[in-house]
């Protein structure tokens, strides 16, 4: 019997520590980039937007250099052949028994054995979409909002920098309050 806690076999990245960095004008840029080449290579599964999402999305945030994307699709009726498709492109499936979020597909993207991209496939419909696009929104309009961002992720990053999804639950207050 295996243990699905034991994280011995577990790649490098999934085991990285939660690192905030300065704001970096090339996440934009590496954005568009990646959203430009998703859209690419799943517009022939129906997906007709990306969009990217996230700390680095927004000027002036600090965050982890991980460029976060949405993509919206009408079915996963073809997940396995996506999954591949993407694969040839260094994204690596994480599948949902072990992302624990139903409502979407997950991949991480890896060079030098670290996360560079995290790509949140997503039925179209799902609530989630608009809400990333709002908090997205709102943090790009708020200057106060990014300050108080920027304290709170950084202690949080001290707090949990060994537990990436500890870190991530702990955001979720705040992201509430920005959506409201």
């Amino acid at each position: 019997m295996t243990n699905d806690n034991d994280q011995s076999n577990y790649p490098v990245w999934a085991m990285e520590t939660v690192e905030i960095k300065k704001p970096d004008p090339i996440w934009i840029d590496r954005g568009i980039f990646e959203c430009n080449e998703l859209y690419r290579l799943l517009f022939p599964f129906g997906v007709i937007q990306v969009e990217h999402i996230g700390s680095t999305s927004i000027p002036n945030l600090p965050a982890k250099p991980i460029i976060d994307l949405m993509a919206c699709i009408p079915s996963l009726n073809e997940i396995d052949e996506i999954i591949t498709k993407l694969a040839s492109k260094d994204w690596h499936y994480v599948p949902p028994e072990l992302d624990k979020l139903s409502w979407r597909r997950f991949f991480i993207k890896v060079k030098n054995d670290k996360r560079i991209g995290h790509l949140h496939l997503m039925l179209k419909g799902e609530e989630r979409w608009d809400k990333q696009l709002l908090f997205r929104d709102r943090l790009r309009m708020n200057p106060s909002l990014i300050i108080e961002y920027t304290n709170l992720k950084r202690k949080l990053a001290q707090e949990f920098i060994n537990d990436r999804e500890a870190y991530t639950e702990a955001k979720t207050e705040f992201v509430n309050r920005v959506t409201r």
